[in-house]
């Protein structure tokens, strides 16, 4: 996701920032300088790149064994190691996966690694404007929305503010998704911030024109309304299933999976 700017050029891009927090190349002078300013600001912005990727990884290969064999990454940001599609088909090589950002760098990026991949493609697209994702030629023509399908919002939510209510991009692919279907999700909470961090993320948000906004763990809740949430149910990201021993949390970044009943 990037900023209001329309072509996510001549500003500084979560996507691109992201990038350069886990050591990517394809970040811009802009986008280093917001990364380098939140880390000096706030130490958890080191570690919440490393956080939201993992988690998104385990849960792919946790979809994978139920059994999902389609996936849709919205707000996927820029190809790094190990990205979806890469995970999804070390086990199901035929499993179509759509990744959609509205960073066209982003959306440049993955179709170059994609054009030798026909299960997957990547479509330029706005989070905020589900229906359009929902019904984009390119979606519907890999996705069949009649099957369970992995829908992966992982660090996406937060990037929308309460106006254009990131609620109800949640509900849409809710809605849109068939029986036996799972929301892969982990968002950026408020419940663990002081005072002096809120204000100090406040200053950053006007200063960059980056757009983040935490919200209360019962806000992100629900997200999965009429979802049954896999155990451990909602809880900080790291924790979400570790599959090895890792840094404590950060307790910025909750996350959880469940499954359309």
């Amino acid at each position: 996701m990037t900023t209001r700017d329309p072509h996510g050029l001549t500003g500084p891009a979560s996507s691109r920032i992201y990038d350069f927090s886990i050591g990517g190349k394809d970040n811009y002078t802009p986008d280093r300088d917001v990364a380098l300013q939140a880390f000096e600001s706030l130490p958890a912005a080191r570690l919440l790149p490393r956080e939201n990727r993992k988690f998104m990884r385990r849960a792919v290969r946790f979809l994978l064994d139920e059994g999902v064999r389609q996936f849709i990454d919205i707000g996927c940001g820029l190809p790094g190691n190990g990205n979806v599609h890469e995970v999804v088909h070390g086990t199901a090589p035929d499993a179509p996966v759509v990744y959609v950002d509205n960073d066209p760098v982003a959306i440049v990026h993955y179709q170059s690694r994609l054009h030798s991949v026909p299960a997957a493609t990547a479509v330029h697209a706005d989070a905020r404007e589900p229906a359009a994702i929902l019904k984009h030629p390119e979606v519907t023509g890999l996705i069949d929305f009649d099957r369970p399908v992995g829908v992966l919002m992982c660090s996406v939510l937060s990037h929308l503010l309460d106006e254009d209510d990131p609620a109800a991009t949640a509900r849409a692919f809710r809605e849109a998704m068939a029986p036996g279907s799972r929301l892969a999700l982990c968002d950026l909470t408020d419940e663990n911030l002081t005072p002096e961090e809120a204000a100090i993320r406040d200053e950053l948000v006007e200063r960059t024109g980056v757009m983040i906004t935490l919200r209360p763990r019962a806000y992100i809740a629900g997200y999965f309304d009429g979802l049954e949430l896999a155990d451990p149910g909602l809880v900080d990201a790291p924790d979400w299933r570790p599959d090895r021993a890792h840094e404590a949390a950060t307790g910025w970044l909750i996350g959880g999976v469940a499954r359309k009943p």
